[in-house]
């Protein structure tokens, strides 16, 4: 058995698998497991190499502080190095990354700074400009700069990509990456150009992103807003080398996420936005060969930081990937409907301490009060329960009934659109039934979410 003396040392030698349960054409398709690395993704490795190579310059010394600029991955290794060597560490971040990556970061020291993620370059408050200002008047301090900093390709030319041809066997045809820094698809690339020119390293981009166009024409594209966390870009960034790339495909949020969610249901590997994206990528090239190819991508970080969005059924069906059955009624408004057994309510019986646990474990601030198995005769939000608590002088074991609200909104699931609007305009919760039986219930944000998928399907 190998006894490792740190957890750095853990870095790196990760696994790789065949993936059988996808159409992968006359071709074979291999996945390595970058998720495996001690922080959880593929960052890990430049991670380590950045602040090694700051250390060997002299930018950083002892108890000195690391800035970066991240979508996550890459400040998650940055918090794993730092933490060993006795590094600060302050993150700029935009404001689209997984709650459960700040969590991460957080737990693990680091100090985070949410930012827009909205505005590009030049803009003081995008995320790369504001981290490399904060470095600048920061005393012993060093922005890391992923995106141009040369020790992030070298991470995957003299480690990743070694790796990856022994386990293959020294017989690979085509490697498939995104593009977040460019570190991974220069280093690889810079390293299969050495051993075995022929490999094609191909691009697989976000739908939104420049990337893909400027590889496949030559000419920075149009820029869109895209979902999937860590890759994709609005620029080219200054370390990646895209002449390196001989093609490009472009993979919609929805494809990559339905083909992630497939990958652990199929295959079991839990894996983050970013794999859906080239892996996905990664098929539409194998079906497009005409003969036997083997082809490698990678699995980039685990989807356990990805809980609450793309393995969120109700995420997805939030916003447009996921579809169910339509009625053509306000039935088609309820985020958490009755039948399904997915609404969350609470019973006249049941104490304020069990209404206000499920509104913190569920995040509602409001809650259907049923009597039987479908008859609505009440709700109860947060400032009920504060005020029977507070104001009452109640116990948090006292019952729902004494606190709820009797006089409900109900809306018939028959009825139109605009009888929801009166009730959201009282700031109101719109509960649909028909006849006497609850269905659910619809709120405003139901509402904005409908209309924004309505104007994203007529664009």
């Amino acid at each position: 058995m190998t006894v490792h003396s740190n957890v750095l040392d853990m870095i790196g030698n990760t696994p790789v698998v065949e993936t059988t349960a996808f159409d992968t054409g006359p071709c074979r398709l291999f996945l390595k497991l970058e998720n495996q690395n001690p922080g959880g993704s593929i960052k890990d490795r430049p991670a380590l190499t950045m602040v090694e190579a700051a250390e060997k310059s002299g930018a950083i010394g002892p108890g000195g502080t690391l800035v970066e600029a991240t979508a996550g991955n890459t400040g998650l290794g940055l918090a794993l190095v730092a933490r060993q060597k006795g590094y600060r560490l302050l993150l700029v971040i935009p404001d689209k990354m997984s709650q459960e990556k700040i969590f991460n970061l957080q737990a693990m020291g680091a100090e985070v700074l949410l930012t827009r993620s909205d505005v590009g370059k030049g803009h003081p408050e995008y995320y790369q400009d504001m981290a490399q200002r904060i470095a600048a008047e920061t005393g012993n301090s060093v922005f890391v700069n992923q995106f141009g900093n040369e020790a992030n390709p070298l991470a995957h030319e003299t480690g990743t990509g070694p790796e990856l041809w022994d386990q293959t066997g020294r017989d690979l045809d085509a490697v498939v990456c995104g593009v977040g820094s460019g570190g991974t698809i220069t280093g690889l690339g810079r390293f299969f150009r050495k051993v075995n020119p022929a490999l094609e390293m191909v691009l697989a981009d976000p739908e939104g992103s420049v990337l893909a166009d400027y590889v496949n024409t030559g000419e920075i594209g149009p820029l869109g807003s895209w979902l999937v966390e860590g890759i994709g870009e609005d620029f080219i960034p200054d370390v990646s080398d895209l002449s390196l790339v001989s093609r490009a495909y472009t993979v919609p949020d929805r494809e990559a996420f339905l083909t992630a969610r497939r990958l652990l249901r199929d295959e079991g590997i839990l894996a983050g936005s970013s794999s859906g994206t080239l892996i996905a990528g990664a098929l539409a090239y194998c079906r497009d060969q005409t003969g036997p190819k083997n082809v490698a991508t990678f699995v980039c970080d685990s989807g356990n930081k990805y809980l609450s969005k793309m393995y969120n059924d109700y995420w997805m069906l939030d916003q447009g990937f996921l579809e169910r059955e339509r009625h053509g009624d306000l039935r088609d408004l309820i985020a958490r409907s009755h039948a399904d057994g997915a609404a969350v309510t609470v019973r006249p019986e049941d104490t304020l301490a069990t209404a206000l646990s499920r509104m913190k474990l569920y995040d509602v601030s409001q809650l259907p009060v049923l009597d039987g198995e479908d008859r609505a005769v009440g709700i109860i939000d947060e400032s009920d329960i504060l005020w029977a608590v507070h104001h009452e002088h109640e116990s948090f074991q006292g019952g729902v009934a004494s606190a709820m609200s009797a006089n409900l909104e109900t809306v018939e699931r028959t009825a139109g659109v605009e009888a929801l609007i009166p009730i959201f305009r009282r700031d109101l919760t719109a509960v649909v039934v028909d006849g006497d039986a609850f269905l659910g219930v619809v709120t405003r944000i139901d509402l904005l979410n409908r209309l924004r998928r309505g104007l994203r399907e007529t664009s």
